[in-house]
């Protein structure tokens, strides 16, 4: 079976990153380890689906791409089955959501940023 394994989120720091996707969005660290001048380093929902690869930026291009890789647009989507429970914790957390909650016909959605400026869905679908 192929599935999409991981995608690759530029970050500034590596330590300031874990703590934002563990702590704020409730995920798991499941890879932390030193490779000399870089780190492995993969977060993601609780489970066996998709990671995230947290990688430092190391050249200026890459720094410009901190927080916007994807052009303004929302590029990350959370999904969960318990969206009322999820985002009165994301919030609590600090969590900077761009609306309030909104009903639409695939489900319950809000646009969130994560501590860089990119743009996530937390959605549950009907």
């Amino acid at each position: 079976m192929t599935h999409l394994g991981l995608v690759a989120v530029v970050v500034r720091d590596y330590d300031e990153a874990i703590d934002f996707f563990v702590r704020a969005l409730g995920f798991t660290l499941r890879a932390d380890e030193d490779q000399g001048d870089k780190r492995w380093v993969v977060v993601g929902p609780p489970g066996d689906g998709t990671g995230l690869l947290l990688a430092r930026a190391a050249t200026p291009a890459e720094e410009a791409r901190i927080g916007d890789q994807h052009g303004g647009r929302v590029g990350f989507f959370l999904n969960t089955e318990d969206f009322a429970g999820l985002h009165e914790r994301m919030t609590a957390a600090g969590v900077h959501f761009e609306e309030e909650p909104r009903h639409e016909p695939y489900g319950t959605v809000a646009v969130f940023r994560d501590l860089y400026g990119n743009r996530w869905d937390l959605l549950q679908l009907t």
